[in-house]
């Protein structure tokens, strides 16, 4: 899902999107117990400062108990220095996410994150309905909504259909639009 997002900002332009990823915060043991995957290791990690350098943000979160993962919310405690300084205000932001089934929080998941953009001062950019027509698809099981894009992760062994790749393709795109309407000028050219 990500790397689609990713795809789709890439495709406006003037846009450079870059992906990363939150650090770890479980242990090694605890993961295999889990039988989590491995991280992608062409994905580096991502220090709280360097959100300074973004115009916006599509951030994706696996789902825990119908909120972001523990690790994404430990991630946005991290920031509390570039909150003080509200130096995140006024940039948009999206989100997208996976849940391991229907009652898992898709819509929950966005909701519940909206707060820490909100604390930020970001501007959400929901998808809405922009997505037309695969909106309403009703023919097979798809995740998202007009929070943003979303995948059925099921036990972890679920991939992403071809329509939600595309919505989450669409979203990447919408966003990094709106992004490089609100990119304010630099004042030294």
């Amino acid at each position: 899902m990500a790397r689609e997002v990713q795809r789709g900002a890439n495709t406006v332009q003037g846009v450079e999107a870059t992906l990363w990823q939150v650090p770890e915060t479980l242990s090694d043991v605890i993961l295999q117990k889990m039988k989590a995957p491995a991280k992608a290791d062409d994905v580096s990690e991502i220090r709280p400062e360097q959100l300074l350098e973004a115009d916006g943000f599509i951030f994706g979160f696996p789902s825990r108990f119908g909120v972001m993962a523990a690790q994404c919310k430990a991630f946005f405690d991290a920031t509390h220095e570039i909150w003080k300084t509200q130096a995140l205000a006024g940039k948009p932001a999206g989100i997208f996410w996976s849940t391991g089934f229907h009652g898992g929080g898709q819509e929950l998941t966005a909701l519940t994150a909206v707060t820490q953009l909100a604390h930020h001062g970001m501007i959400y950019v929901p998808l809405g309905y922009t997505f037309g027509t695969g909106m309403f698809e009703m023919n097979e099981v798809k995740g998202g909504s007009c929070y943003g894009a979303g995948t059925y992760a099921a036990d972890g062994s679920r991939q992403p259909t071809e329509l939600e790749l595309k919505q989450a393709f669409h979203q990447g795109k919408y966003v990094a639009e709106i992004a490089r309407k609100l990119k304010r000028p630099n004042p030294q050219t």
